[in-house]
């Protein structure tokens, strides 16, 4: 072999993080089958490979995939899940993966520098703290298409600083984490800013420092206020697809525990039709969804617990008054739950994942407890990201 073709690697497959894979080393957005050098540059293409609607996406550290074609980056995403499952010993009936990228994401989190003398917002450079720039993110909602010239004003209040923008359904919410103190004669000139701009709230280091009124978001028939940096499903469309696969395999429920339920996008769906007792161990959270319950009519009774679920899972003996329970946990999971679960007379679990990995561990716990993984569905809200959510149904045997 000469030494020419000796550099030469050809991509086996996509990895996990979403890099082609070859003689065990990662290439950032190399896709199957293509001929890559030593460097990761591109030596034969494969036909797969598409042209990537974003203008930075080749320098952004932000979507991985938008150069493969649907068909196989859909087979690919869903097989995040099923390799997952299967690494474990499980199998089940998968559905058919669902686009829920809707009309984009709607929280975007930006990084503000000086950038040749002028204040600039964006993302950084993959593996690198080097800035990409932005104008605008065609992934985001319309709402946030001006976010990135939005967030680079802020740089003259605070220089290097990140900023978190939210599209509320009345306004923008913007959260923004500095070093530099702000002066006090500068909260008179974020009024001009907020009117002009339909921002809702803005919060400095965790303190609001103007608002002209809560950001809120329509959960079902509730109208909820958002915390401070409180957990967002990542798009609208992926929070009602959620929402609509629990429901639909809730139907003979009564009362149904309902955890991790942050401000409740399933809490108040499921309250149209069942009873529902929502924990979470985020304050701020329950005290929105309590604040919206008062406000709310029409629904099935609703009671709420604040609980740290990893420290205090719900008891078994908690668990056997409930007909089914649904979960929505963090990324590391609910293995602490889903022990107490196991050892429980619960018939019905419904799991939401935004992790494969800690899914199909916490779902081997259930399976060796007697349960059955009836079903497991993927949804793309992360789209174009090696991140997947996914709706699994267990029943017990």
């Amino acid at each position: 072999m000469s030494e020419s073709n000796m550099s030469e690697l050809i991509i086996e497959r996509v990895g996990e993080k979403g890099d082609g894979l070859a003689a065990g080393k990662a290439y950032a957005r190399a896709l199957p089958g293509e001929v890559v050098d030593a460097k990761g540059q591109v030596l034969k293409p494969s036909a797969d490979r598409i042209a990537a609607f974003c203008p930075v996406f080749d320098s952004c550290g932000g979507c991985k995939l938008q150069h493969w074609r649907d068909e196989p980056y859909r087979a690919w995403k869903a097989s995040l899940l099923s390799s997952a499952l299967a690494a474990r010993g499980l199998q089940t009936k998968f559905g058919e993966i669902i686009d829920a990228h809707g009309l984009g994401r709607r929280r975007v989190a930006l990084h503000v520098r000086d950038v040749a003398g002028r204040w600039r917002a964006g993302f950084m450079a993959e593996g690198s703290h080097n800035l990409v720039p932005i104008d605008r993110c065609p992934i985001l909602v319309p709402q946030l298409q001006a976010a990135p010239e939005l967030a680079a004003k802020f740089g003259a209040f605070f220089g290097d600083c990140d900023v978190w923008v939210t599209a509320a359904d009345n306004g923008l919410d913007i959260a923004i984490k500095a070093k530099r103190k702000l002066a006090e004669q500068a909260v008179a000139q974020f009024e001009l800013l907020m009117r002009a701009n339909n921002i809702t709230r803005i919060a400095v280091n965790g303190e609001t420092r103007g608002q002209f009124a809560p950001p809120n978001l329509m959960l079902g028939k509730a109208m909820v206020g958002v915390p401070m940096g409180g957990f967002l499903q990542a798009t609208q469309k992926g929070e009602e697809v959620l929402a609509e696969l629990i429901h639909a395999n809730l139907k003979k429920s009564q009362r149904v525990l309902d955890l991790f339920c942050g401000i409740g996008p399933f809490t108040f769906r499921l309250a149209e039709r069942h009873t529902v007792h929502a924990v979470d161990s985020d304050k701020p959270a329950i005290a929105a969804m309590q604040l919206a319950l008062r406000n709310t009519q029409g629904l099935k009774p609703i009671t709420t617990e604040v609980r740290d679920l990893f420290r205090n899972p719900v008891t078994p003996m908690e668990l056997n008054e409930f007909d089914a329970v649904v979960l929505d946990p963090p990324r590391a999971g609910a293995e602490a739950q889903c022990v107490s679960i196991a050892t429980s007379k619960l018939k019905q679990v419904i799991y939401v994942s935004c992790d494969p990995q800690s899914l199909a561990r916490d779902a081997k716990v259930l399976c060796q407890a007697g349960f059955k993984l009836e079903s497991a569905t993927p949804v793309d809200q992360f789209k174009y990201s090696p991140h997947l959510e996914t709706v699994t149904v267990f029943k017990r045997r």
